[in-house]
């Protein structure tokens, strides 16, 4: 190899616009290092030993983990990635001599972040970024929510009713490989007529940045009306609410007027009692401005790689979904900030 040989194909990167390049550049990484090296390394007292191989960089392995968010790749996936490919070699700061960290190290720190619960914390930092970048939660709020599916389980129908029932079916406690197997949260509902499997990704985006403010992570069959309250932004300068028709009623309209918020949720027909023309106008006025949640829910599933889940239990879903919400903004804030007309960094 020539000296320049790496350097020359990195400029050849930069002349196509490497996405990598500026998000590296956007985001606040070592922000994030004192609650990770809380998280992933514990404290000196904890540590059994000093001995043994340096661990990964904290911000590196947190790097991976965006990486298979971004690109919905699987552990062995990022991993093959990395070995492969000049862009995400440069994201992480890595060399061709440099070591890659392996598909089950990858695994373990997200474990960490699950069992420490750590991916909300994660998102409440960030949010505070762009606000301090004069991105402000402005012009009302947009919420929906949107199915994140996971691979189906294979149950019989007693077994499916035990489940939902909050119980165990038979046998399953005897066979521990087969337990471990199945996942016991996600839930079956079903839109449009079709059937799903997994869980919900409740969000609530201003209608100014579509940025994702709050979000709530659920089994597919909770409804999203009961939802709507948690997900509410109170620091959004505008008092707008919009949503779909399955939020209305009037306990949510008493509820959004208690809190000083303004609904702009579609309205619905009833048994015998149509919509009428006005209604149905408003509903279309209401819908030119619902639309651009549903361009946040378009890129999680175009411009992300998709949306599947690929682990079991909510408490995993909720990480991996919440990472993919913040990954989420930090592409949505790279983009902001090369727009023109956007605040100068503080």
């Amino acid at each position: 190899m020539g000296f320049f040989d790496v350097t020359n194909r990195y400029a050849g990167l930069d002349a196509k616009a490497d996405p990598l390049v500026k998000l590296a550049e956007v985001v606040p990484w070592e922000d994030f290092r004192p609650r990770l090296e809380a998280i992933w390394r514990g404290s000196s007292a904890e540590r059994r030993t000093k001995g043994g191989r340096t661990p990964w960089d904290a911000i590196v392995m947190f790097k991976m983990i965006v990486l298979c968010a971004l690109y919905n790749l699987s552990d062995e996936q990022v991993e093959y990635q990395v070995r492969d490919r000049l862009s995400f070699m440069r994201f992480l700061g890595l060399g061709l001599e440099d070591r890659v960290p392996d598909a089950t190290t990858v695994w373990l720190y997200r474990e960490q972040l699950v069992r420490a619960g750590a991916v909300e914390d994660l998102f409440a930092r960030f949010d505070g970024y762009p606000r301090d970048q004069g991105f402000l939660a402005m012009g009302g709020q947009m919420i929906d929510a949107s199915i994140v599916p996971v691979p189906k389980q294979r149950n019989s129908r007693e077994e499916n009713a035990a489940l939902k029932a909050g119980g165990t079916p038979k046998g399953w406690d005897d066979k521990p490989a087969k337990r471990r197997q199945k996942d016991i949260d996600a839930r079956w509902t079903k839109k449009h007529g079709r059937s799903h499997f997994g869980y919900k990704n409740h969000v609530c985006v201003d209608r100014r940045h579509k940025l994702i403010r709050r979000y709530e992570v659920t089994d597919a069959a909770v409804h999203d009306s009961q939802v709507m309250e948690a997900v509410l932004d109170a620091t959004n300068i505008a008092s707008d609410v919009w949503a779909d028709s399955a939020c209305r009623s009037a306990e949510t309209e008493e509820k959004l007027a208690d809190r000083g918020l303004r609904s702009r949720i579609h309205r619905k027909a009833h048994r015998n009692r149509p919509l009428g023309e006005h209604e149905k106008t408003g509903n279309r006025t209401r819908s030119k401005v619902r639309a651009r949640v549903e361009h946040v829910f378009g890129a999680q599933t175009n411009d992300m790689g998709g949306t599947l889940v690929r682990s079991i239990g909510l408490a995993r879903a909720k990480a991996r979904i919440g990472l993919k919400n913040l990954v989420y903004n930090m592409k949505r804030a790279a983009q902001l900030t090369g727009m023109p007309g956007a605040p100068a960094p503080a």
